[in-house]
């Protein structure tokens, strides 16, 4: 099955399990905390409703696992829906943090209702999260879902180990890459490294298989997350849809910013002086000149490499493994 026909057919069962889920935050007559969670989830009658609701990654590769795995995916449907609930906590609450204004061509909701209620919207999906998961229970074992239970929980926790690091090294001159590694392994890494994991474990596989399924996501958020960096510096502004000058006069920090510092060349002279969009195209070069953009394309495709080859030795089965394949080249070779 291609990964087309598979995200169809499962999207729609999840989108629902989500919006049944979100309805809970209705309290009484006063419907305003469900309907900020409907907007920044994407569930709002609007023309860009799809492209408003992220591209649904994360419980796309649990539903995968589970069916790779040898389970059967609607099993776990309340999981895919639990683990984009958490995902989407975390973004409420890195837009607060980095006082971002804009996602997914949107206002936040802290931009359009203020940070004291944001915070609170995204502890609503938090906890959202995990009454969405307590519905495994009426396709999978006690076991099974209480151990789902504590594999969000870890992820959860993950995460915002991951945000401290981010958060942190914004006081920091200098950053290691292995210090940059393990921020991203775990604010961006973790979650879809446990959407994995999870999923093979609802589908039963013994804990070799899921610690391969995790091996599989983790390397696929490195990658995703790499490439993205090499992107923000030198993709195509006609198909990323933002300016490549932004992230460098923003002074966002990523991989090859760290590797170009490190180097301590002259790009690190640049880097040190006045950034603007008269020589930010220079800085770039520069920062190409000095090895960064191979050095973080050669750590991408490790990353990807070794996802494959953990999918590989997880023996995968059944009608779903030619869509994981898909998605691995969707996540890896993207160019928006």
């Amino acid at each position: 099955m291609r990964f087309n026909e598979f995200s169809e057919m499962v999207l729609p069962k999840i989108q629902d399990q989500i919006e049944i889920t979100i309805s809970l935050a209705q309290q009484n007559n006063n419907d305003s905390l469900r309907q900020m969670l409907s907007y920044h989830l994407g569930l709002s009658n609007e023309q860009n409703r799809k492209s408003s609701q992220g591209k649904r990654i994360r419980p796309l590769i649990l539903v995968l696992a589970t069916e790779t795995a040898g389970g059967d995916w609607q099993n776990a449907v309340a999981a895919a829906a639990a683990i984009e609930l958490i995902h989407n906590f975390s973004l409420i609450h890195d837009d607060i943090e980095d006082e971002s204004e804009y996602r997914r061509g949107r206002q936040t909701l802290w931009k359009i209702h203020g940070v004291p209620i944001a915070i609170n919207a995204g502890d609503a999906l938090f906890s959202l999260s995990f009454i969405c998961l307590g519905e495994l229970i009426k396709r999978n074992s006690f076991e099974t879902s209480f151990q789902a239970f504590n594999l969000l929980s870890e992820a959860c926790l993950a995460i915002t180990k991951g945000q401290h690091l981010d958060i942190s090294f914004e006081k920091v001159d200098r950053i290691s890459v292995p210090e940059y590694m393990e921020m991203i392994e775990g604010k961006t890494a973790s979650l879809l490294a446990m959407s994995a994991k999870l999923g093979a474990l609802i589908a039963g596989a013994d804990l070799n298989s899921q610690n391969l399924y995790y091996e599989i996501g983790k390397n696929l958020g490195l990658a995703f997350q790499v490439y993205d960096d090499i992107l923000g510096i030198w993709g195509k502004p006609e198909e990323t849809g933002k300016s490549t000058a932004t992230d460098l006069i923003a002074r966002k920090k990523s991989l090859p910013i760290f590797f170009g510092l490190s180097n301590n060349g002259i790009f690190r002279e640049m880097w040190d002086s006045d950034i603007s969009t008269e020589n930010v195209s220079q800085l770039a070069d520069q920062l190409k000149q000095e090895g960064a953009y191979h050095y973080s394309q050669q750590k991408a495709d490790e990353f990807t490499t070794a996802a494959v080859k953990a999918f590989d030795a997880a023996n995968p089965s059944g009608q779903a493994v030619e869509a994981f394949h898909e998605l691995i080249h969707i996540l890896t070779q993207r160019k928006s």
